[in-house]
């Protein structure tokens, strides 16, 4: 779904993008780069606090957006939170299980499910984390009403929270599918497998199939 806009470009709308598959350009190569470049300094600020450094404020624009599509009054405050835990946790950053980035947030996953947990607890003693780490209610609140059709709204709504979470992650913060499936905690086929899923669900009520109508009858013929 494209939308021109008042210099007469095409728009992509965020219900398209959800449908449309990344593909490969000079940029993805050079975010490739960059993105090894931060897998080495958060590697190596186990032993040297001070590689940590520049991974603020190359990450801290894209952590807040995520966060704030979420729980936007307090995003500021949970993302100081997400470095405090990411700087005293980075031991545990292992290369080969992702990339910083996806590493990155998932403390902040985390960070948003303990916010969320506690702003629920007042009027429920316990809330299962998939719910509590579940941003659709916020989301849909800020999806924009000219952009997003009711229906594209209800199939996002439908959506079982882990395939809309995914979808999200892919979306909305940019991430590659193998980093939304590190971020969420699950296999990155399985990952791959449900966002395939979740953008045919979209991408049939974008452009629901048309029902072929039914043969004529010739006259004299049977019944």
């Amino acid at each position: 779904m494209r939308q021109e806009d008042q210099g007469g470009a095409d728009r992509v709308t965020p219900a398209a993008r959800a449908t449309e598959p990344r593909n490969g350009s000079a940029a993805d190569a050079s975010t490739a780069d960059g993105c090894a470049a931060d897998d080495a300094a958060l590697a190596d600020s186990a032993d040297d606090p001070a590689a940590f450094t520049p991974l603020v404020p190359r990450h801290s624009a894209a952590l807040h957006g995520y966060l704030a599509r979420r729980a936007p009054a307090a995003a500021d405050d949970l993302l100081a939170e997400v470095w405090l835990r990411a700087f005293a946790g980075r031991a545990g950053f292992d290369p080969a299980r992702g990339t910083a980035r996806a590493w990155l947030f998932g403390v902040a996953r985390h960070v948003l499910a303990a916010h969320l947990r506690g702003a629920q607890a007042v009027s429920a003693a316990t809330v299962d984390e998939t719910a509590a780490t579940d941003p659709w209610h916020a989301v849909d609140q800020r999806l924009d009403a000219a952009a997003v059709a009711p229906l594209i709204r209800h199939t996002m709504r439908e959506l079982p929270a882990v395939e809309r979470e995914l979808l999200l992650l892919v979306i909305w913060e940019e991430l590659t599918p193998s980093e939304a499936a590190a971020v969420v905690g699950i296999p990155q086929g399985t990952a791959r497998s449900r966002l395939h899923r979740a953008r045919t669900r979209l991408r049939d009520a974008l452009h629901p199939a048309v029902s072929p109508l039914p043969a004529p009858r010739l006259s004299g013929g049977p019944a």
